[in-house]
Formats: C-alpha cells, structure tokens, sequence
C-alpha cells in the first residue's frame, strides 16, 4: 500500500493494479483510490469438498493496511464480498463502502457501519475526487444473487475504466458502450454461469474500448482458464491489439491520447 499511495498517476490518465480473480485498485491523477471486488482472504477453500477452490494466487496486499476512499462490490459471492477483507479494510480506515442489496448485507454482517455503506445500483453515480462512478447491467450467474453490477470509473478529463463484474451473457451487457470506456476489466473463465472467453471476447469488440484486460480466471484450479483463450478470441474476432495481460501487484497506466480519446455518447 506505501507504494500504491506514492505511485504518482499523471494528468489525463488512469492507474489500475490487478489483485488476482476480480479485484482491482483504481487511482486518480487527484490521488483518489478505489478498491474494486478485492478477495485478499482464502475464504472460499473447502467450500465445496468436491472442487479444489484452494487460493492459487499469493495475496498481495494485507488487508489490514488496505485504506481507501470507497470500496466497491459487484455482488455478494464471497471471491466478490469476500467478509474477512471488508472487516479488515474497516478496520484499516475505509471511510465509505458501496454495491448493491446482498453485497450491502454482507458489509453490515462484517461490521460496516449503516452510514458507511452506500447503495450502488445500474445507472446510479457517484461522485468522490476526481472520479465519477456509474453502476453498470451485469446478468446474474446464478440465484444465489440476483443482484451483480458493474461499475465505469471514469477520470475527471481522463479515461474511464469498465470493470464489468461476474456476468452471464446478455444483450445488455452492450449497454456500457455509451460510457465509451477507455479501459474494460472483463470475467474470462467461462465457469458457473460467467462469460466465456470468446463471449468475452465479443463483449469487447462490442464495445470497443482501447484495452481489454482479462480478469476472474486464476484465482482457483476449478474455475480456471489459460488468459491466451481470451487473446486468440480477441484475434479471430479482430481486435487482438486491445488484448493486456495485468499483472497481479504491478500499476498499469492508461493516459489519454489522440487516438484513444473518446466522447461519451449521449
């Protein structure tokens, strides 16, 4: 977190780290810092005896050190909502949490505070720093919540970000575009309801962002897949230059340039 905070994000431009399966840190050229779906815990092992959901990525960030001005949930699953990170982000400073109904629930069972918790929901926004966030249409993977989002956190004058959550396919999902992202986390594995990576792939050159970076496909053994599936879907569909591969700890900074600025279509 000392050099998450010391990293220093250059006007117009976006600063994302990658914290393995969904979870993303987002800061502004303001020094405006989000958390996005982080699961630093091995809460999921031994969930199911019949599947290994033992962690396979190390945690990269303690917990306990992870302030941030709000952290952010896509829907209550427990790799999104994990309860022993948002315990110990409380403890560690977050002043403000948001996400929709059941994430909230699993916020209130961890000790946020009512006034603390924020109801984010599709097309609702925002406001902190220098960054406005919007709420997205994500389809739900199964009924054990019916309430998944996502979420486009755009910079004030800079880029904007579209981390989609866990989605199953829907037209709506092309919804986004008008947020015209510069930058689009999206769910790979293709496991449990959730895009495929050629699904994903068609998400993207859908909505055609700048950059497409492959999430939610290393965190367990059984619900896994190879990040290269996404890339040659990427190919055969024609976009293979959007493809990045985050790396888990490591900034990736996306600054605004003439041929990536985009307008936000009314």
């Amino acid at each position: 977190m000392k050099s998450v905070r010391a990293f220093p994000v250059p006007p117009g431009a976006i600063a994302l780290w990658f914290l393995g399966q969904s979870g993303f840190l987002v800061k502004s050229p303001g020094g405006t810092l989000l958390a996005i779906d982080p699961y630093l815990s091995d809460r999921i092992n031994g969930m199911r005896d019949d599947l290994d959901t033992a962690r396979q990525v190390p945690v990269p960030i303690d917990p306990e050190t992870l302030a941030v001005d709000l952290y952010l949930c896509t829907h209550s699953h427990a790799d999104h909502a994990c309860p022993e990170t948002i315990a110990a982000t409380w403890r560690a400073g977050t002043p403000r949490f948001a996400g929709p109904p059941q994430a909230l629930q699993v916020m209130e069972a961890a000790g946020v505070p009512r006034e603390a918790r924020t109801l984010a929901f599709p097309k609702g926004t925002i406001a902190l720093g220098d960054l406005t966030i919007t709420g997205t249409f994500a389809m739900p993977t199964d009924a054990t919540d019916l309430n998944h989002m996502g979420f486009v956190v755009a910079v004030e004058n800079g880029p904007r970000f579209y981390h989609t959550g866990d989605t199953a396919p829907s037209p709506l999902l092309r919804a986004a575009s008008e947020h015209a992202p510069h930058v689009m986390a999206v769910c790979i594995n293709g496991g449990y309801g959730n895009l495929s990576h050629f699904e994903a792939a068609e998400l993207v050159r859908d909505i055609a962002p700048d950059v497409a970076l492959p999430c939610h496909f290393d965190m367990f053994a059984d619900n896994a897949c190879p990040p290269h599936l996404f890339r040659a879907s990427l190919t055969i569909l024609g976009a293979p230059e959007t493809y990045r591969l985050p790396a888990v700890g490591e900034p990736f900074v996306h600054t605004l340039t003439d041929r990536s600025t985009k307008d936000a279509r009314p």
